[in-house]
């Protein structure tokens, strides 16, 4: 006999979810397109892999039997999805490689894969370096800088974010030429080391959409040779490969001479560069801000974006003003993008000419810097 194991629905339900994101069902390989089940410790360990992340979730169950299979992830998948939320009774047969499923009324044979084809997903070790982040400072912080990464793989190193931990300041920066995004967030850890390591934005976007309000300390965890990196939970691990090469030196294009500083409500700016954007959709995204000082009272800041084809909208925000006046033009996607991750409610916007890139900083909130590249707009 092989496994046996019974488990909630819902329980079974949740951490099929998890795993199933790093599932490739396009894989050569077939058993990259199943997920592991594991009898381990009195739990069930679920587990999917593409080669580049691994997640591993474990599920309170009753063990009668120790035993382990790997089964297409969809069928399984989509079959608990639709099981009446009740107890369901794993069996694996280990002569035919199948699983055995009972719950309710109904009853399934999926047929497997043995387990010991699927890759080995690494744990965490007696010597490697762990340095634990607060959940909601990890999961802030991946969402406020991995959009900025680059979509296409013509430099894959762009397709990552940059993490460096040193002297207890941790960085997370992600830029694809057009735009940088950084956080840096100071640390109270009993850590003394300091990595630096590049790793896919893709994988920690999954690792910020998994960490829950229950989880209150993400381990950030460094096997021996930093080809990987685990990120440990109570009861998730996302593990991940780290992309060779160096990341771009991205303090110097972050502009140290700022010469205007525009202060303008943060939600106010959003809503009026969504409305631009109805307009800046068909002229390359481009919206036009025009800063305007006024003598003695609050300047104002207009967002313009005109298309040949749609027509032209302006908004016009009350914004206090620090410099000389101008106007830049920028896409008013990548603008839409960072104001919808920034809490505070009000935003510094600095520049200094049309043609150098602009800097976004939340008003209260020194850990977060935004550099986007300014538009050429014929004159």
């Amino acid at each position: 006999m092989g496994m046996k194991v019974s488990c909630m629905q819902d329980n079974l339900a949740h951490g099929l979810n998890i795993v199933s994101r790093a599932v490739n069902p396009r894989s050569t390989l077939p058993v990259l397109a199943n997920v592991l089940l594991a009898t381990d410790n009195g739990r069930l360990r679920l587990a999917a892999t593409n080669l580049e992340m691994g997640i591993t979730a474990w599920i309170g169950a009753s063990v009668e039997e120790d035993g382990e299979i790997t089964v297409p992830a969809r069928t399984l998948i989509d079959l608990v999805n639709t099981l009446s939320p009740e107890r369901v009774d794993m069996e694996v047969s280990v002569r035919t490689q199948s699983l055995h499923l009972a719950c309710g009324a109904t009853t399934a044979n999926i047929k497997g894969i043995d387990a010991r084809e699927f890759p080995v997903m690494p744990e965490p070790g007696e010597d490697d370096e762990v340095l634990p982040v607060p959940a909601d400072v990890m999961r802030d912080t991946i969402n406020m800088v991995a959009f900025a990464s680059a979509r296409d793989d013509s430099r894959p190193i762009l397709t990552g974010v940059s993490i460096i931990y040193q002297d207890g300041l941790l960085t997370m920066a992600a830029a694809d030429g057009f735009r940088l995004s950084v956080r840096e967030i100071p640390l109270e850890a009993e850590y003394y080391g300091s990595f630096s390591l590049v790793v896919p934005a893709r994988t920690l976007s999954e690792l910020a959409r998994i960490i829950s309000d229950e989880d209150e300390v993400v381990y950030l965890i460094l096997p021996d040779e930093h080809s990987q990196v685990l990120f440990h939970m109570s009861n998730v691990d996302v593990v991940t490969q780290v992309i060779d090469g160096t990341f771009p030196d991205y303090h110097r294009i972050i502009p140290q001479d700022l010469t205007t500083r525009t202060i303008v409500d943060t939600a106010d700016f959003l809503r009026a560069c969504k409305r631009a954007d109805i307009f800046a959709r068909e002229a390359n995204h481009t919206v036009r801000l025009k800063i305007e000082p006024q003598e003695g009272m609050a300047g104002v800041m207009r967002v313009y974006a005109q298309s040949a084809e749609t027509g032209e909208n302006e908004g016009v925000l009350t914004a206090s003003i620090e410099g000389e006046g101008m106007e830049i033009a920028f896409n008013v996607r990548y603008l839409i993008e960072v104001l919808s991750v920034i809490r505070q409610d009000r935003v510094v916007i600095g520049t200094s000419s049309p043609d150098k890139p602009g800097v976004l900083r939340p008003v209260g909130d020194d850990t977060f810097t935004h550099v986007i590249m300014p538009m050429h707009i014929g004159r």
